[in-house]
């Protein structure tokens, strides 16, 4: 029986066009859905990070890593444990709040998530919230009930936890 993991992959490659479409064609080729993935600049001129979130196999996922370190633009790729791994992802999420009461509620709950009213609309708050996604999946879960009208997700993005990093050969 074949079980489907969480795996992230982080990836630093050249900042050069076409190396996200030769990433994103090889795992398509695989077969593997994305999940997400959050790509921005690193402290080293030149590169940029790429963090992917996605589901397989783990035999499978180290093929797959092999395979993407074979692309010339990729300076280094691994996996990271979720254990051993700093994770946060950011989340505005825009909920319907018709009146003082609904208002007065969410505001609270988004206090308790430590989140932030980043704007006030006559009949919706939106909130920005950061953290592992569990808390984002709890909190907009919470906010169903009083009617989500936007959620955009940055992905997550990840760091090795302690003295670790993932960084090019020099």
């Amino acid at each position: 029986m074949v079980v489907e993991e969480s795996h992230i992959i982080v990836a630093l490659v050249e900042d050069k066009p076409g190396v996200m479409f030769r990433i994103s064609s090889l795992i398509r080729r695989r077969g593997f859905n994305i999940d997400s993935i959050a790509v921005g600049k690193t402290e080293h001129e030149g590169l940029s990070r790429i963090t992917m979130t996605m589901k397989g196999d783990k035999k499978i996922v180290e093929q797959l890593i092999k395979q993407l370190a074979k692309i010339v633009e990729v300076v280094k790729i691994s996996e990271l444990k979720e254990d051993e791994a700093v994770i946060r992802e950011l989340a505005l999420v825009k909920v319907h709040a018709p009146d003082h009461a609904a208002r007065s509620d969410i505001i609270q709950y988004a206090s308790i998530f430590r989140g932030r009213i980043v704007d006030v609309a006559r009949d919706s708050l939106t909130i920005e919230i950061v953290g592992a996604p569990s808390k984002i999946v709890a909190f907009t879960n919470l906010m169903r009930s009083y009617g989500l009208e936007e959620i955009a997700k940055t992905g997550i993005v990840a760091v090795s936890r302690g003295p670790k990093a993932i960084k090019p050969k020099t």
